[in-house]
């Protein structure tokens, strides 16, 4: 009938019983949703410490910086490397769209390369600390190396199917060898290079790349 519940499928409006189990629910989601904050809190403070150039952070700054108790991120990462993962996982999350290269092999070569310079330069200035962690932790950590790994070859495969059409025009050797010379200049550590150690800016950055580029792509 309509506008009748099944009273099988919820306490009568005087039990007692129903009352309790209702306000036991409100207290184990009030307990998870604090919980999940509280979570969410530390990986924060971690990029943030990140960004900071503080690369592998100890627990007890992870705790200072995010005002929860030591004990706390002990209980929800008992080790660094677990801790690092979790932060990366959730950079990856906050950044996800980033990770796309819009209008992916369309336009003519022009189009297509600025559009990657500033896509790929984009994405160098929100993930570059954390990338620079991660490579750092990679070295000795299997799970950070094989996320680590999965993030450049997803860069990668953008490279060919960006460039499809100059690629695919060339012997296979030399196409090899230039899709493997471009993606080295568009991967983030490659932007590291140009940005970080060679200290340019944006527009020296994205000038020197198009050359770069260019000259890969058409054999000059």
């Amino acid at each position: 009938m309509s506008g009748v519940v099944n009273a099988d499928l919820q306490p009568a409006a005087d039990d007692p019983a129903g009352d309790d189990e209702a306000e036991e629910l409100v207290r184990v989601d009030g307990r998870t949703a604090r919980r999940d904050r509280n979570q969410l809190a530390v990986l924060d403070a971690a990029l943030e410490l990140f960004r900071e150039g503080n690369l592998a952070p100890k627990p007890e700054e992870v705790a200072n910086r995010s005002g929860i108790s030591l004990r706390s991120v002990y209980r929800y990462f008992s080790e660094p490397p677990a801790l690092l993962l979790a932060a990366m996982a959730r950079h990856v999350e906050l950044v996800e769209p980033l990770w796309y290269l819009p209008g992916l092999g369309q336009g003519s070569l022009d189009e297509r390369v600025e559009r990657l310079i500033a896509a790929r330069i984009e994405l160098y200035e929100k993930v570059g600390p954390t990338a620079r962690a991660a490579r750092l932790a990679a070295i000795t950590n299997p799970l950070i190396h094989d996320q680590f790994r999965r993030g450049r070859d997803r860069l990668r495969s953008q490279i060919e199917a960006h460039f499809a059409p100059e690629l695919q025009a060339m012997p296979e050797e030399r196409h090899r060898a230039v899709a493997a010379a471009v993606d080295v200049l568009f991967q983030l550590d490659g932007l590291e290079y140009y940005m970080v150690y060679r200290a340019l800016s944006v527009a020296q950055t994205s000038a020197w790349l198009k050359i770069a580029v260019l000259t890969q792509l058409s054999g000059s």
